[in-house]
């Protein structure tokens, strides 16, 4: 092994530890692993930024965009409702849904299909009364499995179809993942429809977390103002943040019996006023008796706070938002936007104490409450997604069929060679901010940037493994594993390998990486590459062990109330399974 080598993966190594950890923003290690690579002289000072120009780049850039487009329009809201009927049978219900999940995740991005129908389908288990727990992890699993259908279903069959073209002169086109990609979606939705969710644990089937999760009572109290506390004469607003140590925050006032509209920060307090205010029960002792006020109840709250101009929301928060590894009190949520982030569930725990100062975390449901017209547009800056439909969010209905329309032509140009796919992507995206289906404002906010940031950073890290003769020393480990063998066996090998780095990297890095090593494995047995890239394609995607091996993963672990350990028992099953008929698959479809 050379020096250079050595260094190559001494630096991966280094990526892969700090991935795992998760302490750190995947898209920041990336980046300072490129800087690292290139002051160590791994990696060429001259090509350092040019994956960031990489066309698999610029694709997940504009998929992202179309999606956000496809998902404005209505379109799949609208098919949603009309496919979704609680009274069916789980297996039924589950069925339809993963199915629905699959055939969107095909033509947009994974993410995107799982915010659209999750809403929907924790409707439908509160309509039927049962555990959203039974239907959000095969609804995630469907998700992910229906990107594996086409080429900009998933970022790795965009790194795959680039790859090729660098490596064998011409990319995969857009519908030759399909294949192999219908035939394992296909088995997949079968089985976490009529297996799959019977593996999950007898206590996730039993609870309802979303209706457990932020019970008003919990969060809110009722206090009159006595006729000798310091508050008489004071606005609302100087008063909304009692004492920030105690984290006691005004909501709301009723004034002989009739509730204040809005939030009435200009209000002067008087005697008898009924303040509702959030606060853990502890927070609110300590503070009672400073403030001259007498605890009342919560009997009547929701109706003193819920009306026309304010209300609740729950938002997910997925990898990468904005308010990921940030405070409601670092982003001045209160002060710049006038909206009160009130509870926290992580992991199906309860956050109440300094809620405020609490850095969020990717999978936590927040708990908002502010003026009803502005709440989605704040979700949505936060990077959050709803919990329940969208609501005020404004759905431009009457371009569903427009928005549908100019993504099919852009897709069908795409497919017969009219027009270069990152191209015709591109006029979509234009015609999008034309007609107004995205808005100028929100087009940045459609792209991932931290996906972009990672994948600009790793694909010429990648690039310097495979020239200084790294990835033949890992197809080389590989061949000796599996001396003598058929093609077959290395392929089940190189895809258990990569499933594997999936479960617990980025599937986008474990694509960069993987890819190199499938060519070089196929050039030393001398065979076609095309078979080792399908099965790169295919396990870099399948991650189904862990909530972070996929962001859909990761987005419904609140709302589903799993723990870490839920997800093997349907994962492990899954991951057997589509190794079991990807491989004869991908045999039949590309031979060797």
């Amino acid at each position: 092994m050379t020096t250079e080598q050595m260094l190559l993966f001494g630096l991966l190594g280094f990526v892969f530890v700090l991935l795992i950890w998760g302490r750190f923003r995947y898209d920041l290690v990336a980046f300072a692993a490129l800087i690292g690579g290139v002051v160590i002289g791994v990696v060429p000072q001259e090509t350092a930024f040019t994956g960031f120009g990489h066309p698999a780049v610029i694709i997940i850039a504009l998929v992202l965009i179309v999606s956000k487009g496809l998902s404005n329009s209505g379109a799949i809201e609208l098919l949603a409702r009309f496919m979704i009927d609680s009274s069916r049978k789980l297996s039924a219900h589950i069925g339809i849904m993963a199915g629905l999940a699959a055939a969107l995740s095909a033509v947009m991005n994974n993410v995107g299909a799982l915010a659209l129908l999750m809403p929907v389908d924790l409707q439908a288990a509160e309509k039927a009364k049962r555990s959203p727990a039974l239907t959000l992890m095969p609804l995630s699993f469907a998700s992910i499995l229906g990107g594996l259908v086409t080429l900009i279903g998933t970022p790795p069959n965009i790194i795959i179809a680039s790859y090729r073209e660098k490596a064998l002169g011409a990319p995969y086109e857009m519908f030759d993942f399909a294949p192999v990609g219908l035939v394992l979606a296909l088995v997949g939705v079968l089985f976490v429809a009529l297996i799959g969710w019977r593996l999950l644990p007898r206590a996730r089937m039993e609870q309802n977390q979303p209706q457990e999760l932020f019970k008003l009572d919990d969060y809110v109290a009722e206090v009159r103002v006595t006729e000798e506390s310091p508050l008489i004469g004071k606005r609302l607003r100087d008063v909304k943040e009692l004492n920030e140590n105690a984290d006691v925050q005004v909501l709301g006032v009723v004034r002989r019996g009739n509730r204040l509209p809005g939030q009435p920060d200009w209000q002067i307090i008087e005697a008898g006023d009924i303040l509702a205010v959030e606060a853990n029960p502890k927070a609110l002792e300590d503070l009672s008796g400073s403030i001259g006020v007498d605890y009342v109840g919560s009997e009547k709250l929701e109706g003193a706070l819920v009306s026309e101009d304010t209300s609740f929301m729950e938002v997910v928060v997925p990898v990468g938002a904005r308010i990921e590894g940030r405070s409601a009190l670092n982003l001045r949520l209160l002060y710049r936007h006038n909206v009160t982030l009130m509870g926290i569930s992580r992991q199906g725990q309860k956050i109440q104490e300094r809620v405020r100062r609490t850095d969020i975390r990717a999978g936590d449901i927040l708990l908002l409450y502010g003026p009803t017209e502005r709440l989605p547009e704040i979700a949505s800056w936060l990077g959050g997604l709803p919990l329940a439909e969208r609501g005020l969010q404004v759905i431009k209905r009457d371009k569903a069929l427009l928005a549908v329309g100019l993504f099919a032509v852009a897709i069908l140009m795409a497919s017969f060679g009219i027009l270069y796919l990152p191209f015709a992507l591109g006029l979509t995206a234009i015609f999008y901010v034309l007609f107004n289906i995205v808005s100028v404002k929100r087009i940045y906010d459609s792209v991932e940037w931290p996906v972009i940031v990672l994948l600009g950073s790793l694909i010429p890290v990648g690039a310097a493994l495979e020239a200084s003769g790294g990835t033949g020393l890992i197809a080389n480990w590989i061949l000796s594993v599996t001396q003598g063998a058929a093609p077959w066996v290395v392929l089940t090998l190189l895809m258990v390998v990569t499933m594997t780095l999936s479960d617990v990297l980025n599937n986008t890095a474990t694509a960069v990486i993987a890819a190199p090593i499938a060519v070089e494995l196929a050039n030393r047995l001398d065979v076609s590459a095309d078979p080792f890239l399908m099965a790169v394609a295919v396990a870099a995607s399948c991650a189904f062990l862990t909530p972070i091996g996929h962001k859909n993963n990761t987005l419904i672990m609140g709302p589903g109330g799993y723990k870490f350990g839920d997800y093997w028992r349907m994962g492990l099953p899954l991951e057997i399974l589509i190794v079991v008929v990807a491989v004869p698959a991908i045999m039949l479809f590309w031979s060797f």
